[in-house]
């Protein structure tokens, strides 16, 4: 039997449209990845459960992407499988 997951790791956002009330942050991400103009680096800071972690990992899953650029991870190849919640 699997061991149960909290909440937060269970409905964890796969894809920037899934992250509700942070269009200030995955707005600029998605029109980046767009754009192929995405920065050397990302700084994400906030008070705890505000979403830095999950943006982040939305973020690597897209830049990762088989298919990149894109604004959204396909969710599909190999890449994204893997890191998608539960990979290996």
């Amino acid at each position: 039997m699997d061991a149960p997951l909290a909440l937060y790791r269970r409905y964890r956002p796969e894809t920037f449209a899934e992250v509700i009330g942070q269009d200030h942050v995955t707005g600029p991400l998605r029109h980046a990845l767009a754009a192929n103009k995405v920065n050397h680096a990302y700084l994400f800071s906030g008070p705890r459960g505000c979403g830095k972690t999950t943006s982040a990992r939305i973020l690597a899953r897209a830049l990762n992407c088989e298919k990149a650029p894109i604004s959204d991870p396909c969710g599909e190849c190999q890449s994204c499988r893997d890191l998608a919640r539960g990979g290996p």
